[in-house]
């Protein structure tokens, strides 16, 4: 059957996984039963364990449930730590559910899916040689990828039923109470790797820094804590962020970061104690750039800023631009310093952050959000998930989450290469154009309809370039031509979930 993105939902996957195809961007008043973890008592001094291999013998058995975090991001040890491990004790059928999955992981879950270690995976992306042979069809099952605020969620209904956790930490006591602020690889926030804390069965902390007890400020207390394992590095801070963020100087970005600035300060949101959520690329960073100068030169101050946190925003809270910063993720090493000094850095868990089912997220309160896009259709609705090829190469995020902001407007460039971004159908809906309100390119911007109040805004303000979608599709048609179609088997590798836990969309194998 087809949802209301006009979506082919095949009848067989509705049947088999009692999904609900997906209805609509709001989220009524539901009562969600949370679950809870089995708790075992621990008595003792110390809960150290002398390996990652101890650990694994003791704890994982066959057709398992087991999570990490992507906090270290390129320069996570952890996960490939244990993932040998897991692989060379021979352990089969297990369920995958970290937070999400960068290159540096693929490559051993690649060798888990051929030898049968893995058959499941649930995740917020996957890129590179994994999301590669997902593509072709290597794993037993479909993904399931989720939104942060989706994940939360799943993990907090029970959707995710974590066995076990392992949860890289840059420091820890021996009874587990642990931060990621502090050390030479912290990270900043644990905001994703909290979710698993609270609720897996079995909670294993892996560090290169045994703190002496008391360790605290505790994120994760050792009240959750079963093992602590000492190694010789978690992982390699130079690959965890760039320390000092480079501003983009391509021409292109910056006058699609000029133009996002110009719709956020002529909107009805640019007010005293707005709210925003930016990303981390060029373009998002010099949004940052620009609305600094727009906030100064109109007496503004934000409320908070949300979501990934880099270090211009945390030089708008030095400067006082920004009261408060809800940090569930650093993308740099001066984001992730910050936290330890500044008291209005605050520390957030991905529920918190994001998570529809619960009495409030952040996300709720957002102005204006500034997101990216793979591709963004004639509907609106917005891929991040399959490049041209059709091939898995992105990750939800935190994109449909913060595209409840009043104020959603996706940047991207009008083409990339001999690639049109603006396409008459997107090769995967991740996120539904009700809920996106403006899409900025290099040439001009496009409103959407049903956002009369932005057309009436916007269209009065002199130099700004205003399309509708159909002729920014067809500007960018012009220049790359029409590409021939898809071809995709009727195999369904990966489910794409919307924030509520409905199907949006499927993704199908692709044929050689």
């Amino acid at each position: 059957m087809k949802n209301k993105v006009n979506r082919e939902i095949p009848d067989e996957i509705l049947a088999s996984t009692g999904y609900k195809p997906f209805e609509s961007v709001e989220y009524g008043h539901q009562v969600n039963q949370r679950v809870a973890p089995k708790v075992r008592a621990t008595t003792g001094p110390s809960k150290v364990v002398e390996s990652i291999d101890k650990i694994v013998e003791e704890t994982v058995r066959d057709g398992m449930t087991i999570s990490f975090h992507h906090h270290f991001r390129e320069g996570d040890f952890v996960f490939n730590m244990v993932m040998r491990s897991i692989i060379d004790h021979g352990l089969k059928d297990l369920t995958l559910a970290p937070s999400s999955l960068t290159n540096v992981m693929n490559d051993i879950v690649v060798e888990a899916v051929e030898k049968g270690g893995v058959t499941n995976i649930t995740s917020s992306g996957m890129r590179g040689s994994l999301g590669d042979v997902v593509s072709h069809g290597a794993l037993k099952n479909p993904v399931i990828f989720r939104s942060h605020g989706g994940r939360a969620r799943a993990i907090e209904n029970g959707d995710i039923k974590i066995d076990v956790a392992f949860l890289g930490v840059p420091n820890a006591d021996e009874m587990g109470n642990a931060n990621g602020m502090n050390g030479e690889t912290a990270f900043g926030s644990l905001g994703y790797a909290l979710m698993d804390a609270q609720y897996a069965n079995t909670l294993v902390l892996i560090t290169d820094d045994l703190k002496p007890y008391p360790n605290t400020p505790a994120s994760i207390k050792q009240t959750q804590v079963d093992y602590v394992v000492k190694v010789d590095k978690v992982g390699d801070p130079d690959k965890i962020g760039s320390g000092a963020t480079r501003f983009t100087k391509d021409p292109k970005e910056l006058q699609i970061a000029k133009m996002v600035n110009d719709v956020i300060i002529h909107s009805p949101y640019f007010k005293e104690g707005f709210s925003f959520q930016t990303g981390s690329g060029g373009a998002a960073l010099a949004v940052t750039r620009f609305l600094r100068q727009a906030m100064l030169d109109n007496h503004i101050t934000a409320s908070f800023a949300l979501g990934g946190i880099t270090k211009p925003t945390i030089d708008l809270l030095e400067e006082g631009l920004v009261k408060k910063i809800m940090d569930v993720q650093d993308f740099d090493k001066g984001a992730a310093f910050s936290m330890k000094s500044n008291p209005n850095q605050q520390e957030i868990d991905a529920s918190w952050y994001a998570d529809p089912a619960n009495k409030g997220a952040m996300v709720d309160k957002l102005d204006v959000a500034i997101l990216s896009a793979l591709e963004i259709d004639t509907k609106f609705n917005v891929n991040v998930m399959s490049g041209s090829d059709g091939v898995i190469r992105g990750a939800i995020g935190g994109h449909q989450d913060a595209a409840t902001a009043k104020l959603t407007i996706i940047s991207a460039p009008l083409v990339r290469g001999r690639i049109a971004t603006i396409v008459p159908d997107v090769t995967t809906v991740i996120t539904p154009g009700d809920s996106i309100d403006v899409v900025v390119t290099e040439i001009g911007l496009a409103i959407n309809p049903k956002r009369t109040d932005l057309i009436e805004a916007l269209s009065k303000v002199p130099g700004l370039p205003i399309y509708t979608i159909e002729e920014l599709q067809e500007r960018a048609q012009k220049i790359v031509g029409t590409p021939e179609p898809l071809q995709f088997t009727d195999r369904v590798v990966a489910l794409a979930e919307y924030r509520d836990g409905t199907l949006i969309d499927v993704i199908k194998q692709v044929k050689d």
